[in-house]
Order: structure tokens, then C-alpha cells, then sequence
């Protein structure tokens, strides 16, 4: 086997190798399939969760020549995902990619502005009995229009989209993988695409209003076999705290990082760092979807680092989606909700995961119940302590009690740490910039 020869340093007992993925996977099993030096043409290893089932997770590993692109610019990255027809590809994504850098003003359709729709809208004039209409709205909805074509990313079949080395990424762009198959992301630092034109429902939120947005940095939409790895996602230099309030609510101009919906199936989320954000992920965005989310859904988060998250850490409805060996931090100041939300028909398997919670935070809310479903919850630790999250979620919130036992058993697994080793090994080699 050959492997590329990185540092190591030990943190405690655990072995934390620092640096390539390739040499990882000949200590431990996991990650990227050995072989090719070329982090490109990795493919995901057998038995590596959800994505390596059945066909497996190949992505562009087989592109000729004519089909490796390397691009610097969004347009350059746009222009590469159509090019070549339905041959296999691969995108290697060098620096930091803007796809917004003329600003929110280059797309605000004529005669928009945000002090009239203010004005037009505000509850004391409006209401809470009725969506918003006219002119206002009709603008708004025509630059969000042009926002939305301008950002999306349409991802074909057969893809690898990989950062090279440190500091690539994209800003403000929105990953779109729709209706497609065998697809990898790997090495990429995505700022989460602000909305410029979020929309105000005066009905929603028990008709207090709400201010609602659009966009994910990455949507996972009737796919299939994907592999989303090392990458880190977050808000980066616009987060929530830097949004302005209007009518009494946060003017929220983002939605998701990363959603897996629509009858998607067969993912694995591996070696990401999700920072700074609220809604974090959606696994199964609607309980309507039965026709398309029944018996899919079937997603793997392994060895994933989850800080300053709000909620959604994923919130899960009908899949069987396995969570191990993943590090989830709550610090002191930030809003937390929740991590886990178990939501319709959900089979949820979380084990071997580890909790940093800041004193006074209890565990009983790392798990939501939204709707009845069971859920496996074993060998999980909290600030270095084994702790059952069924039950303490039980004992402290009585109203919501979960029902133990998610009726399937992983078996697409490689190495599984030991839950106190979890947070060195996954703080020193999750997020971007970690693949060689």
C-alpha cells in the first residue's frame, strides 16, 4: 500500500495523526479508499458508511485528462460543472471563490428597497392575518430571483470537487447536487450564502412574524451516493450576531449548511468541521415528504466536529441515519437548542459520540423530540462522563419522552474510537485543509 508519511503527535493515549488523509487510512481504516497519490482521484472506502453501499462512492476518480480542471474564480467553477457532458470530472478549487463579489446591490431588482418594504410591511400597518403582496414584495421576489440564479451551483454525476491544500473555498455559493449519482466534496471551506432579500411572513411563528430565507451551503436533493469529507462550513464573516433586528425579529439571512433531502440516499458526512450557524442540518426537510422519503434517507455522520451550532446537528426525519465518533462543543455564550432532532419515522443510531457542555448545560436537551420515533442512543459521553441521553432526556423533560431502540444495527463502519479519545482525534484532523 502506498501512503504519504505525516506528522503525529499524542494527545493523551490516542494516537492523533495530523495532516494526510491517506496515511490515516492505512493506520486506521477510514477515509478515502488507499491508493492514488492524488487526493483527486480518492474514492471512498469500502464499508465507509452509508455512501459506500452498493456501487460505492467513486466520483470523478476516472476523469481523463480533459476533464481535471483547476479553477480560481466562480465563473471558472460554474463553467467546469457544465463542461464536458456526462463524462466523469473532477474540479480541483484553488483559493478562495466569490460568488458574490459585486454584493447584494448587483441583484436587487429596479425600484427595490428594503426602507419601503419595511414600511409597507410593518405589522402595525399589515397585520398578522395575511401574507405580504404587492409592489414591494414583487421586487424583492424578483432580486431574490436573480440572487438565486447567480449563486446556484448545479452539480452533474460523476463529480470530485476538491479543494487544493489549505485555504480553498467558496463564498457565498450554493453547492447544489440534485438528481444526480456518485458524487465527492472534499478540502473546501464554505461561507454560508447570505440571503439578500429574506422574505417576511407576518403569519408565521404563532403569528408573531418571522423573517424567512433561503439557501444552503451544500443541498444533498434526490441524490445518491455522496461523500461529503474534510470540509469545514460555517458562517464566516457574517454571523447571526451581525444581523439587524426589524419588527421585534432577527432579519435571518441564513438557512441551512448542509441538507441531505428529497428522497436522497446512501450518504456519508465524514471529517467536517460545522461552525458558527443555527439550522445547522436537515435530514428530510418536510413530514409531507412520505412518498419521497420513505425507506431512504440513509446517511452516515462520522468523526464530524459540531461548535457553536444552535440546532439541527442533524434534525432527522424518516431515515436510518448513523451518528458515531462525533465531537459536538456548546460553549457558554451561544444559543443552543439542541443537537439531535428526532423527527418523523426517524430511525436514528447516535454512538460513541462525544459532548463538551459548558457548566450548567444539561444533556437532557442534546436530544428533541418532534414527533414519536426510536432512537439508539449508546456509549455516548458528555464532558468525559458515560452518560445515558435517553434517559436523562426522560428524567428532565417528562413531556417528551423518547422511546429507546432505533430498530436497525449499523454495520457500514470502519474503525469506531472509544468516545473519550473523540475529541482529540476529530479536533485535530476534521474540517478543511486536512487532506493531502
Amino acid at each position: 500500500m502506498n501512503v504519504r508519511k505525516c506528522h503525529d503527535r499524542v494527545i493523551g493515549r490516542a494516537v492523533v495523526l495530523a495532516g494526510c488523509t491517506a496515511l490515516v487510512l492505512a493506520l486506521t481504516g477510514t477515509g478515502a479508499q488507499a491508493g492514488p497519490r492524488d487526493a483527486a482521484r480518492q474514492t471512498l472506502a469500502a464499508g465507509d458508511g452509508w455512501g459506500s453501499y452498493g456501487t460505492g462512492t467513486t466520483g470523478g476518480a476516472a476523469a481523463d485528462a480533459a476533464h481535471v480542471h483547476t479553477v480560481t474564480t466562480w465563473e471558472q467553477f460554474r463553467a467546469a460543472l457544465e463542461d464536458g457532458g456526462t463524462a466523469p470530472r473532477i474540479i480541483k478549487v484553488k483559493g478562495m471563490i466569490d460568488a458574490v463579489s459585486q454584493g447584494c446591490d448587483a441583484f436587487a431588482a429596479e425600484g427595490y428597497d428594503l426602507g419601503k418594504y419595511l414600511a409597507a410591511y410593518d405589522p402595525a400597518v399589515w397585520g398578522h392575518d395575511r401574507p405580504v403582496s404587492g409592489e414591494q414584495e414583487e421586487l424583492r421576489a424578483a432580486s431574490a430571483a436573480n440572487q438565486d440564479k447567480a449563486i446556484k451551483a448545479n452539480v452533474p454525476a460523476d463529480t470530485t470537487i476538491i479543494g487544493v491544500g489549505k485555504g480553498a473555498g467558496i463564498l457565498g455559493g450554493s453547492l447544489q447536487i440534485k438528481g444526480v449519482d456518485n458524487v465527492i466534496v472534499r478540502n473546501l471551506t464554505f461561507e454560508a450564502p447570505v440571503d439578500c432579500f429574506p422574505q417576511w411572513d407576518p403569519t408565521d411563528d404563532n403569528k408573531t412574524g418571522a423573517w424567512n430565507s433561503e439557501y444552503d451551503g451544500v443541498v444533498v436533493h434526490g441524490s445518491t451516493h455522496v461523500w461529503i469529507d474534510h470540509n469545514t462550513l460555517t458562517d464566516g464573516r457574517h454571523p447571526d450576531s451581525s444581523l439587524p433586528t426589524y419588527f421585534g425579529k432577527t432579519y435571518q439571512q441564513h438557512d441551512g449548511l448542509l441538507d441531505v433531502v428529497r428522497g436522497s440516499n446512501h450518504v456519508t458526512v465524514s471529517w467536517n468541521s460545522f461552525r458558527d450557524h443555527d439550522k445547522t442540518m436537515l435530514i428530510g426537510n418536510s413530514d409531507s415528504a412520505t412518498a419521497d422519503d420513505t425507506g431512504k434517507l440513509k446517511v452516515t455522520l462520522h468523526h464530524n466536529r459540531f461548535e457553536g451550532i444552535v440546532e439541527r446537528a442533524p434534525r432527522v426525519r424518516f431515515g436510518q441515519v448513523d451518528s458515531y465518533n462525533n465531537h459536538f462543543v456548546v460553549t457558554k455564550d451561544q444559543k443552543w437548542g439542541y443537537v439531535y432532532g428526532i423527527g418523523k419515522e426517524s430511525r436514528l443510531v447516535a454512538e460513541h459520540n462525544a459532548f463538551t457542555l459548558a457548566k450548567g448545560l444539561s444533556p437532557a436537551k442534546i436530544l428533541k423530540k418532534w414527533s414519536e420515533a426510536p432512537v439508539t442512543a449508546n456509549a455516548n459521553v458528555v464532558n468525559g462522563r458515560p452518560v445515558d441521553l435517553i434517559a436523562v432526556h426522560n428524567a428532565e423533560i417528562p413531556g417528551e419522552t423518547l422511546q429507546p431502540g432505533a430498530g436497525w444495527t449499523p454495520t457500514l463502519r470502519t474503525r469506531i474510537d472509544p468516545a473519550k479519545a473523540v475529541p482529540g482525534i476529530v479536533d485535530a484532523r476534521a474540517g478543511a485543509g486536512r487532506v493531502c
